[in-house]
C-alpha cells in the first residue's frame, strides 16, 4: 500500500481534496505539520507520495509550496486536482457570533475571507495557525477563549464545533489547485496534459524573458500560467514558473524545452501530468481518437512511398 504524506491534523482542505481520489483515498496517509515537510518526506523516501496546496484562485499561489518545490526539492508532479472552496466560521456550542473575539486560522484561509471579516467582526484578533484544521483542533480543545476557527465543515465536526457562519470567502468561485509529487517518475501523455517548469535567466540580459516566451510563440504552445519568484540570491534576480498545454513526449514541447535547456543558465523541470477540469476525460478521449486516425492517415500515406526496388525484383 503506498503512503502519502499531507498537510494535517486531519480535516484540512489538503485532506478533503485528496480524498477526492479514490487511489489517494486508499492508500495510508501520512499527515504532516507543513507543507514543506510533505515535500522533503517524498524527495527522502519516506513516503511514496506527497499531496499540497500550490494555487489559491483568490491569494494566488501558496507561496510556502511553491517555493520549497524549486528551490528547496527535487520531486515531480503527478497530477494536479482542483477543489471548489467553502469557509465555514466555527466555533464550540453556545458559543455567538459576538462573543467571538478571536479568529483562528490558516494565513491563505483567512485572507480568502478578509472583506467577510472586516465586515462582520471588524475588532476580532487574527490567530495564525499551521492549518485550518490545526484551528478547528486549538478551538474545539478550548486552547484560545472567545475565539472561532476558519475551515472546512469536515474539521467542524470531526473537533466538535458549530458553524456560526457558512460561506464566509470573498468570492463564490473559490477554489485551490492541488498537486501529488513523487520523487521520480513522469506519467505518461493522455492528450489532456500540463507541463511545469521553472527557467533562471541570466543575470542583467535584457530582453530575458521576452527571449524565453518566443520559444513558446515560435511553437504556438499555450502558457496557463506565468510567475516570477525572486531567488533569494538579491533584489532584482528573478526566476520564472510557468505552466504550459502540453507534455515532455509532445514533440512540440520536447523541442521547445531543449532550446531553453541551451539557452538559459539553469531550467527545472518540475513534471508533464494530467490536466485537472471538468472536460479533461472528453478532451483525452477525443486525442486518442485523434492519434489514432492521424495514425491512421500516415500509415496510408506511407504505403504509397515508392520503395526501391532491389536487384532480383
Amino acid at each position: 500500500m503506498s503512503r502519502v504524506a499531507f498537510l494535517g491534523p486531519p480535516g484540512t482542505f489538503t485532506e478533503e481534496a485528496m480524498l477526492t481520489q479514490p487511489d489517494l483515498a486508499a492508500a495510508e496517509l501520512v499527515e504532516l505539520r507543513s507543507m514543506p515537510d510533505v515535500l522533503a518526506a517524498t524527495q527522502d523516501g519516506e513516503v511514496d507520495l506527497g499531496f499540497v496546496a500550490l494555487e489559491n484562485s483568490i491569494e494566488g499561489t501558496v507561496n510556502v509550496s511553491l517555493d520549497s518545490l524549486v528551490f528547496e526539492h527535487d520531486v515531480l508532479i503527478q497530477r494536479e486536482v482542483v477543489l471548489g472552496i467553502s469557509l465555514n466560521l466555527m466555533a464550540p456550542s453556545g458559543v455567538r457570533l459576538s462573543d467571538v473575539k478571536r479568529v483562528v486560522s490558516f494565513g491563505p484561509a483567512t485572507a480568502q475571507c478578509r472583506g467577510w471579516l472586516a465586515h462582520n467582526l471588524p475588532s476580532a484578533q487574527l490567530v495564525a495557525a499551521n492549518s485550518t484544521a490545526e484551528a478547528a483542533q486549538v478551538v474545539g480543545e478550548g486552547g484560545v477563549p472567545e475565539a472561532a476557527a476558519v475551515g472546512n465543515a469536515l474539521a467542524a465536526k470531526l473537533y466538535g464545533l458549530e458553524i456560526l457562519a457558512g460561506d464566509i470567502e470573498d468570492h463564490p468561485e473559490n477554489s485551490t489547485r492541488f498537486v501529488l509529487v513523487a520523487a521520480d517518475g513522469i506519467p505518461p501523455p493522455t492528450g489532456h496534459d500540463k507541463t511545469s517548469i521553472v527557467c533562471f535567466q541570466a543575470a542583467d540580459r535584457p530582453g530575458s524573458l521576452h527571449a524565453i516566451l518566443g520559444q513558446f510563440t515560435a511553437r504556438d504552445i499555450n502558457l496557463t500560467k506565468l510567475e516570477s519568484r525572486p531567488t533569494k540570491k538579491g533584489l532584482g534576480d528573478y526566476c520564472f514558473i510557468i505552466d504550459l498545454d502540453g507534455h515532455v513526449d509532445d514533440e512540440p514541447v520536447a523541442d521547445c524545452l531543449r532550446d531553453l535547456h541551451v539557452a538559459l543558465p539553469r531550467l527545472k523541470f518540475l513534471g508533464s501530468y494530467p490536466a485537472a477540469g471538468d472536460h479533461g476525460p472528453t478532451r483525452r478521449r477525443d486525442a486518442e481518437q485523434a492519434w489514432r486516425t492521424a495514425d491512421d492517415w500516415i500509415a496510408s500515406l506511407r504505403r504509397k512511398m515508392d520503395r526501391p526496388k532491389m536487384d532480383g525484383d
